[in-house]
């Protein structure tokens, strides 16, 4: 089991960026497929970012080419960048480890962190 301990989120104007941390205090993050996912009220946990364990790394299509996911294995960490952030970010955002890859679709693991709260908003 890994434990997963997230920092960063908050209120930020649209246009603005954030940084999420989602640090491991029980184990190595090497060996595991690491993810970001987001929640919204009433909807299903949606998958945002993946980095394998080989540092290759997904993203969904409404994220990508604005958040970059980023695996530092010296600081046990996943950060997830986020810029040209816009109100549909909007969401609790979840780091999850020890998820695997199937062809195209990702399987979450069974980790998560406890979640934070990003709010994009003027």
């Amino acid at each position: 089991q890994v434990q997963l301990v997230q920092s960063g989120g908050g209120l930020v104007q649209p246009g603005g960026s954030l940084r999420l941390s989602c640090t491991a205090s029980t184990t190595s993050i090497s060996a595991y497929n690491m993810a970001w996912y987001r929640q919204v009220p009433g909807k299903q946990r949606e998958l945002v970012a993946t980095v394998a364990v080989r540092q290759v790394s997904t993203y969904s299509n409404s994220v990508k080419g604005r958040f970059t996911i980023i695996r530092d294995n010296a600081k046990n960490t996943v950060f997830l960048q986020m810029n040209s952030l816009t109100p549909e970010d909007t969401a609790v955002y979840y780091c999850n480890a020890g998820g695997r890859y199937s062809g195209a679709q990702y399987f979450r693991g069974d980790d998560w962190g406890q979640g934070t709260q990003v709010t994009v908003s003027s």
